[in-house]
């Protein structure tokens, strides 16, 4: 039975939002519910309106070519980006912890696979530049995205004073500048940050990522749980080869993996090891 709300500005059927839900699986790994149907219908109806079209099934014919210019547009405005600075702090503490227990490496090689915004690998970089008392701390952080319009913002570094008014006045000092005059309210990263980040586009289910060595730290937090637990695996046993033999895992507070007790093993709340560790 094909439904449709008569309110609606666009004609939007079960069989559209069944069809959006397999593109969205498929292209991103994003498992949506059922419930998420008003909320898709709000996304892409600004869609529709950007490309001038009066239906959704015209947009899923535009979306049938792989080689239009609207797939990455389609794939951003499904994609949920919540993130907030030192989320889940307990992981920078024991990211300095790592630090601390591993004197001897002269590189740390840390990748954020689902930077958004910026805050997460602009707090790792934080992280870092506090444990080693300079703005050159040995590290290299990946921040990759699906979503290419969040990525442009994490690369600009600014942010509405809100958005950092729970760090402490120290770090606000130390890490970012005040704007002024018609910038007033926001605040920038300092350069020295910003230089210890490189941003890229990159979506998790591909089979062959763009790199060359393993990381010491991965940080992979609230991204599985937009993903069926197929796809989890999936993702995981990708991770295992990019990970050192001595690397952490981190997850979100909500997400835990004994589907793949054969790839990863806890080490403490939302900090995992490889499983033959």
């Amino acid at each position: 039975m094909q439904t449709s709300r008569s309110d609606r500005e666009f004609h939007f059927t079960d069989s559209n939002f069944a069809t959006i839900k397999a593109l969205i699986y498929d292209r991103a790994g994003i498992n949506l519910a059922e419930t998420k149907k008003d909320m898709v219908y709000s996304r892409l109806s600004r869609r529709l309106r950007a490309n001038g079209l009066n239906s959704f099934q015209q947009y899923l014919e535009l979306l049938a070519d792989p080689a239009c210019d609207e797939q990455q547009e389609f794939v951003n405005s499904l994609t949920t980006n919540l993130t907030s600075f030192f989320r889940e702090a307990h992981h920078f503490d024991a990211l300095k912890a790592y630090f601390s227990e591993h004197p001897d490496k002269k590189k740390f090689r840390i990748w954020c696979c689902a930077a958004s915004t910026g805050e997460e690998p602009y707090s790792i970089a934080m992280a870092a530049i506090e444990y080693f008392g300079c703005y050159n701390p040995p590290v290299e952080i990946l921040a990759s995205d699906l979503d290419t319009k969040v990525l442009e913002k994490a690369r600009q570094g600014v942010y509405s004073f809100e958005r950092v008014e729970s760090l402490s006045d120290q770090r606000l000092k130390t890490f970012f500048f005040r704007g002024k005059g018609n910038n007033s309210g926001l605040v920038k990263v300092k350069s020295e940050l910003q230089d210890l980040v490189f941003f890229l586009n990159l979506n998790l289910l591909n089979n062959n990522w763009p790199f060359d060595d393993p990381f010491d730290i991965i940080f992979c937090r609230n991204v599985m749980i937009y993903f069926d637990k197929p796809t989890q695996y999936k993702v995981l046993k990708n991770f295992v080869p990019y990970l050192k033999e001595d690397g952490l895992l981190f997850a979100g507070h909500s997400e835990s993996f004994p589907h793949a007790s054969d790839l990863f093993r806890l080490r403490k709340h939302t900090v995992y090891v490889k499983a033959t560790k």
